[in-house]
């Protein structure tokens, strides 16, 4: 059976499926942030937020809004307006359970690149629950001196990747990435 499957933005319907999606990904590790956060986080950035549709269902989503560099999203409030930064940070990304492990994560992230390469320079993303492989599997690489807060877990790791080879001027670098000069 062919399944027909598309990258959509988020709409408004599709909040009670993303919540209960990030719930199942993330209440046992104590990482569930609820839906009135990921709300706010889709608010700060709609156009590099969207899910993962398939047959009409809401399949997985990823969620990502711009970020400095270095600093990341706190799990516990909801987001201000978004900043403005040449970094996306990938906040969360799901698949539903029973499609994980079908290259269903990498056709979101590939998504991603596709719409994000234009206007931002890197991604950055906080690995959680032993993921961190499963990223630099992906091209990202770990920046183990960027100090995650607990809330994250105790394996977290923040790390990135570069979407362009684009120019960089007036920026210095920080672990072999450019980095605003302070």
């Amino acid at each position: 059976m062919d399944h027909a499957m598309r990258m959509r933005p988020i709409r408004d319907g599709d909040w009670p499926y993303i919540a209960a999606l990030e719930a199942e990904a993330y209440e046992g590790g104590g990482l569930a942030e609820g839906r009135a956060v990921l709300e706010s986080r889709w608010r700060a950035s709609p156009a590099t937020c969207f899910v993962l549709d398939l047959d009409e269902r809401v399949a997985g989503y990823l969620l990502a809004l711009p970020y400095p560099m270095f600093r990341y999203p706190d799990l516990a409030r909801t987001e201000q307006p978004a900043v403005r930064s040449r970094n996306l940070h990938l906040h969360d990304m799901v698949v539903a359970p029973d499609l994980r492990g079908r290259g269903r994560g990498s056709t979101l992230l590939r998504h991603l690149a596709e719409t994000a390469t234009s206007t931002y320079e890197h991604v950055s993303l906080i690995a959680v629950e032993g993921k961190a492989t499963f990223w630099a599997s992906r091209g990202f690489r770990a920046h183990q001196g960027v100090a995650v807060p607990p809330e994250y877990g105790d394996d977290a790791v923040y790390m990135s990747r570069s979407l362009s080879a684009g120019g960089n001027a007036g920026s210095k670098k920080v672990d072999g990435l450019p980095c605003p000069v302070s």
